[in-house]
């Protein structure tokens, strides 16, 4: 609609200002008013004809002939029935006046023809490229949510065969704690189904979420397992994706307790830096057993993974190691 009242417009303004013209050389107002909505209004049905008919082409030298002939062909037709329409209103006269301008009224018509078809070509050619960046970015989205979903998907499973074996030793001398994990993991699972990889949930709502696994974790573990979960007044309302800090906390407890002897501590702290929200996930390890420099694992490669698919940086995601402590720090945007 807009760019039909944009075409309207224009060819107003040449009525006026052909209207304009011919008073300027004499013509009563009433001739030259008709004289130029007929001629206006013939190239303007010319030029809406030729832009209906080349949406369907694309630029090019073969296209070109085609065009430049077919403007030329129609600013000859619409001279003859300007000059027709105008000797029924006006009589040989004036239609005299019409046969001998017909070259400046062809030129012209030819002209602005033209500029209608490559206008209308250069819509299309737009038009195309904002509709083949649009299928470049659906399919770039559906292939990341694809890769995301995979991602989610191969957690998923190693978690579940963990829980499921610590079910199965707790069941025979134990069977009131079997059945504890079991609903922890039902909870905990159904949590999971309902989250989509690209939601945002508040800090608060994650770290509900994560509490639940450590449930589970501690049920698993027994005393040899405590967690420590510290956050600032002014992070809970910040967001997170769902899920982000399970698999993290996964990669602290694997580390902590596998390699160590005794109890230990996870600690789970979250602060507001700047616009930021910065998780720190710290766990005691034994250098002589551990060995965290040659990577973070699949846990922690797959989080790095998705942060980036989802925020299109490698830089949230960072470990470091003092003395027995190793430290994760995820640092997550908040976009307004």
């Amino acid at each position: 609609m807009k760019a039909l009242f944009i075409y309207t417009v224009w060819w107003c303004l040449w009525i006026v200002l052909q209207f304009v013209l011919l008073t300027q050389i004499g013509f009563d107002t009433n001739k030259a008013l008709t004289d130029a909505i007929v001629t206006q209004f013939i190239f303007a049905l010319a030029g809406y004809t030729i832009n209906t008919s080349m949406r369907s082409y694309q630029p090019g030298l073969r296209n070109s002939l085609y065009v430049l002939s077919w403007s030329l062909a129609l600013a000859v037709l619409c001279v003859f029935v300007q000059r027709w329409i105008l000797f029924e209103f006006f009589g040989q006269s004036h239609a005299d006046f019409v046969s001998s301008s017909m070259i400046i009224r062809g030129t012209f018509g030819w002209l602005m023809i033209i500029i209608v078809a490559i206008l209308t070509w250069f819509w299309v050619y737009v038009s195309d490229r904002k509709e083949s960046e649009k299928r470049k970015d659906d399919a770039t989205k559906l292939a990341r949510d694809a890769e995301l979903s995979n991602l989610r998907q191969q957690l998923q499973p190693h978690f579940l065969f963990n829980s499921l074996n610590s079910i199965s030793a707790l069941a025979g001398s134990r069977p009131d704690e079997a059945r504890k994990m079991i609903q922890q993991l039902s909870d905990f699972l159904r949590g999971t189904i309902k989250k989509d990889e690209n939601s945002l949930l508040t800090l608060d709502e994650e770290l509900a979420h994560l509490q639940l696994y450590l449930d589970i974790e501690k049920v698993r573990f027994g005393h040899r397992l405590n967690t420590v979960i510290e956050k600032s007044a002014d992070s809970i309302p910040l967001k997170l994706p769902s899920l982000l800090l399970q698999p993290i906390v996964e990669n602290a407890i694997k580390f902590g307790l596998y390699d160590t002897v005794g109890e230990i501590t996870i600690t789970v702290s979250a602060r507001k830096e700047g616009n930021d929200l910065l998780v720190l996930v710290k766990n005691p390890y034994d250098p002589a057993t551990s060995v965290p420099k040659r990577g973070t694992g699949f846990g922690l490669s797959s989080v790095q993974r998705r942060l980036y698919l989802l925020y299109f940086r490698n830089d949230l995601l960072g470990t470091s190691q003092e003395e027995n402590i190793f430290t994760t720090t995820i640092k997550i945007p908040q976009t307004a």
